[in-house]
């Protein structure tokens, strides 16, 4: 049975930073590419970062610079750093798996899904 579990949302001011994880299960998550997305209140969910299997990551335009996505292999663990955060950064954060997609980041070609975890940034 695959899972995805992500953690590390909490509430933080403007300029603050936290770190996500997203422990998967189920599945062979080295051979997999795994992304971040978010989805604000009344918004699309968005991509976010991806890092591929060889170690190769993307990010979108907005969070370049200021977050950083990893993975452990070894603990079948997602990460995301994110630094500088913004209010514009809150949202429900989700990690996804993906096999064959290099570092897409649309959301439809993710077969893998966790439930989410909250961000919320305050001004």
């Amino acid at each position: 049975q695959v899972q995805l579990a992500e953690s590390g949302g909490d509430s933080v001011q403007a300029g603050g930073a936290l770190r996500l994880s997203c422990t998967a299960s189920g599945f062979s998550f080295e051979s997999y590419s795994m992304g971040w997305f978010r989805q604000g209140p009344g918004k699309e969910r968005e991509g976010v970062a991806t890092i591929a299997t060889g170690g190769y990551t993307r990010y979108a335009d907005s969070m370049k610079g200021r977050f950083t996505v990893s993975r452990d292999v070894a603990k079948n663990t997602l990460y995301l750093q994110m630094n500088s955060l913004k209010p514009e950064d809150a949202a429900l954060y989700y990690c996804a798996a993906g096999r064959y997609i290099g570092l897409s980041l649309r959301p439809g070609d993710y077969n893998y899904w966790g439930q989410g975890t909250q961000v919320t940034v305050s001004s």
